[in-house]
């Protein structure tokens, strides 16, 4: 921007005006340009891991349940709804193999619906221990609909607090609507996302998904494997599902990992079993009742 000249009153408060416009002169918190920068990435890492860290302090959350699982497991009405649309499109189209194979698909997704009700379950179950102020296995998702939303609706039911991490992505992800509104964030950086998952975790409960899931499972896996953080139940929901998804014995058959590694998991096929899971792990191991991630 080019001074404005001339002198006398309305010279000068041309100047003041250009000097109060001027990228420069704004404070750098309140710039986003200047925020924005690649070189402030740093500093936006470390606001992305405190802000969350506060709030939660100040909302009284000592520990989390974090529940995962799949965006696309949604409630058997919604699910037959969207089967039975794929059905009578394919009668008009019985050669279309796209068609054919999103039939097959969908009677998949189907046959998975009873995980939301599960996961809608447990977290009923496990937000009733939340006493007071001071919050204790409090349901912790990544926000987003499907199985995160079913265990966010668990703690609503109750009347419990329960925590949303979404997180920016190119296309648009809208929070579901039963997280606590004080205690639902949106992230730039999936790193720090990650570690408020694990922070204040007791517990990780790994419903059927995809690639998220498995990005959060294995990465709570190596970080208890490695002893990076303190142990918790890894309870993975629907032993039939995970055995197809991933051969766990053939990682020991090919000795990437140890025999004993695949302690570290525990499988569940209803909201009481994996409660019961929970429970008894804490009952062997008194000493770790609140386990924070490094």
């Amino acid at each position: 921007m080019t001074m404005p000249k001339g002198n006398g009153e309305a010279g000068h408060l041309e100047r003041i005006r250009a000097i109060r416009c001027s990228n420069s002169y704004r404070q750098s918190h309140v710039d986003p340009d200047f925020m924005n920068r690649v070189e402030l990435r740093p500093v936006r890492l470390q606001l992305e891991l405190l802000k969350p860290e506060l709030i939660m302090q100040e909302q009284g959350v000592r520990s989390t349940i974090v529940v995962f699982g799949g965006t696309r497991v949604v409630e058997r009405e919604l699910a037959a709804q969207r089967l039975a649309d794929a059905r009578r499109a394919l009668e008009q189209k019985p050669d279309d193999v796209r068609l054919q194979q999103r039939v097959r698909i969908l009677t998949n997704v189907l046959q998975k619906a009873h995980y939301y009700d599960e996961a809608r379950e447990f977290a009923r179950i496990a937000s009733q221990h939340q006493i007071d102020h001071h919050c204790d296995y409090v349901i912790c998702t990544g926000g987003g609909p499907g199985i995160m939303e079913a265990a966010n609706r668990g703690a609503f039911d109750v009347g419990a607090k329960s925590i949303g991490l979404n997180i920016t992505l190119p296309f648009e992800q809208e929070p579901n609507s039963y997280i606590t509104p004080e205690l639902c964030f949106e992230f730039k950086y999936f790193a720090i996302r990650k570690m408020h998952f694990l922070m204040r975790a007791k517990a990780m409960v790994a419903f059927p998904g995809g690639f998220g899931t498995m990005d959060e499972l294995f990465e709570a896996l190596t970080l208890i494997q490695t002893r990076r953080m303190q142990p918790i139940p890894v309870v993975l929901f629907g032993r039939d599902y995970w055995r197809r998804i991933v051969d766990w014995d053939l990682f020991v058959e090919e000795g990437t990992i140890s025999p004993e590694d695949l302690d570290l998991i525990a499988y569940a096929e209803t909201a009481q079993e994996c409660w019961q899971v929970i429970e008894d792990f804490y009952r062997e191991k008194p000493a770790e009742r609140l386990p924070r991630g490094q």
